[in-house]
């Protein structure tokens, strides 16, 4: 018989509501929302530091043969969040009591919980924002997107839930890496100012090619991870554009295939990412950077509405 479906919210109230002060259990926005640690009282935060450590050394027993390398690095929280497996989670729940201090499940993501926020803390600078229970605690982030508060305790539920949309790593990379990344740092590609017109019909693979050559015959190779020429024809695009982003550091390519509006960043090496919004041909996509070229803003239409998308220059 199939196991009821697992949510963020059963494994929630399953595995961890019994053991929150029952004020905090009784009134959780407010304990979500109330400083825990005031007075910044430097032994709290070591508490924390404390439990990202009780993970690294607990990882042999939770992972066995596939325990991921604990450095405290971006790279390990992609290596953990591939470990994080539907299997490896109902293993975890078979151990130990739910809602007991002994569940194994309680215990992994308390501990990995307080280890993603020491990554974040120190890559890139965050800073605890204490709540009571400790593992409701936040991680406060600065970054050329804004200031952010971290709620990394909910990653870990929503990553291993059954209806799961995004990984453990999606989150760290959205909301920490591209926030925080130095893409100005890569070398230019081409004098921002020069133009890459418009292909405004017959796009095929072998026409996107030549026009390359053409207009930016700096970019000797669009990687091996861009859209094969079968894919590209998949596609069926209608048009396709180009963006010099970053002072010329980047080359953004985007146009409306079949079910909606694609967008592929490039930089020298070839291709670094692409993002997919589902939209009607009619009217166009807009897409258009901002009057301080920092970020990018996306149009799409859906239902007949228009639907706004902001995101950063390098993309998401």
């Amino acid at each position: 018989m199939p196991h009821a479906k697992v949510t963020a919210e059963t494994l929630l109230s399953e595995y961890f509501l019994a053991l929150y002060p029952p004020d905090a259990r009784a009134d959780l926005s407010r304990a979500r929302s109330t400083d825990a640690n005031p007075v910044n009282n430097p032994s709290i935060a070591r508490h924390l530091d404390e439990a990202a450590a009780a993970f690294e050394r607990n990882a042999p027993a939770l992972f066995g043969d596939d325990a991921p390398l604990l450095d405290r690095t971006d790279a390990s929280v992609h290596r953990l969040s591939a470990a994080l497996t539907p299997a490896r989670r109902d293993a975890w729940r078979a151990m130990g009591d739910a809602g007991s201090p002994a569940s194994a499940l309680f215990n992994a993501v308390v501990h990995g919980a307080a280890y993603v926020g020491a990554c974040i803390v120190a890559e890139h600078g965050g800073a605890w924002r204490v709540r009571r229970p400790l593992w409701e605690s936040l991680v406060h982030l600065t970054s050329r997107a804004g200031d952010a508060d971290l709620a990394v305790f909910h990653w870990w539920l929503r990553s291993l839930a059954d209806d799961a949309t995004e990984t453990l790593a999606d989150r760290y990379r959205a909301l920490v890496e591209i926030p925080c990344a130095t893409p100005e740092t890569l070398p230019v590609l081409a004098p921002p100012d020069r133009r890459l017109p418009r292909i405004a019909k017959g796009v095929r693979y072998d026409v996107f090619y030549k026009h390359l050559k053409a207009h930016l015959p700096e970019l000797r190779d669009v990687g091996e991870h861009f859209p094969s020429p079968e894919r590209f024809a998949e596609l069926g695009f209608k048009w396709l554009d180009f963006l010099l982003l970053g002072g010329g550091r980047m080359l953004l390519v985007y146009g409306p295939g079949e079910n909606g509006l694609h967008l592929y960043w490039l930089t020298a090496a070839g291709f670094e990412k692409g993002a997919f919004w589902p939209s009607e041909a009619f009217p166009e996509p807009i897409v258009r950077p901002s009057a301080d070229g920092q970020k990018l803003e996306v149009i799409v239409s859906v239902g007949g509405r228009a639907q706004t998308h902001e995101l950063l220059w390098w993309g998401p």
